[in-house]
């Protein structure tokens, strides 16, 4: 997993520090050089000095090969150019920005990131849910992040093939809430059927996606 972080404050080197004890390469940009330094003998990891709104910048980061992208200076505006570059010119595989100022979540949610959220706490643990969940990805957040509608694809192998939903015992606090199969969108019922490479929408808790996820990704012949 590579990821390119934009601002070297509090939650840009908690995050950070974070990844890298899971063994995710980190690039962190921050504009002051003494910070940059800081931040350089801390963590351990690569700092580049320069403003995360230049393209150059962004380059020598390489944001185009960036599995993560994610803006948490402390300037809105900066946030929002640095994650349209992301997104637009270099084609992150995913955006995340934080909105210092909850009154400019809709901008930036309308013209920047895929994600954007205000609270330190839940951008964190969305950032920890995309990571550890690699294969269920995140699509939205609801009741400011306490829970998330993601999506899986069901493996090949699945050992969910044939079975009835109303047989399937879901974690407390999920909710699978469509079956994309082929072209054809199904919202479910309980005798609804699995198979092999449906797209599963589901609405989770925070605490149910891991254990939901266990579910949807096991395969035949597996424990």
């Amino acid at each position: 997993m590579r990821i390119v972080i934009v601002g070297g404050g509090k939650l840009g080197n908690q995050i950070a520090a974070n990844m890298l004890e899971r063994k995710y390469s980190v690039r962190l940009i921050e504009k002051e050089k003494a910070k940059c330094m800081r931040l350089a003998n801390s963590l351990g990891a690569e700092v580049i000095h320069g403003d995360g709104t230049e393209i150059s910048v962004l380059e020598e980061a390489q944001t185009a090969d960036a599995d993560c992208f994610i803006a948490v200076t402390g300037s809105d505006q900066d946030n929002l150019v640095a994650s349209q570059l992301a997104k637009k010119q270099f084609h992150a595989k995913k955006v995340i920005a934080r909105a210092n100022d909850p009154r400019n979540l809709d901008a930036l949610r309308t013209l920047g990131p895929d994600i954007a959220v205000s609270s330190t706490e839940i951008i964190t643990n969305m950032i920890e849910q995309e990571i550890d969940s690699a294969q269920m990805h995140l699509l939205t957040t609801l009741n400011k992040g306490r829970a998330a509608i993601s999506a899986i694809t069901l493996p090949a192998d699945t050992a969910l093939d044939g079975i009835a939903l109303k047989d399937v015992l879901l974690p407390k606090g999920s909710l699978i809430i469509s079956i994309v199969r082929g072209e054809t969108l199904m919202i479910p019922n309980g005798l609804s059927t699995f198979r092999p490479a449906d797209e599963i929408v589901a609405v989770c808790l925070n605490g149910s996606q891991k254990d939901l996820l266990k579910i949807l990704s096991a395969k035949k012949d597996q424990p």
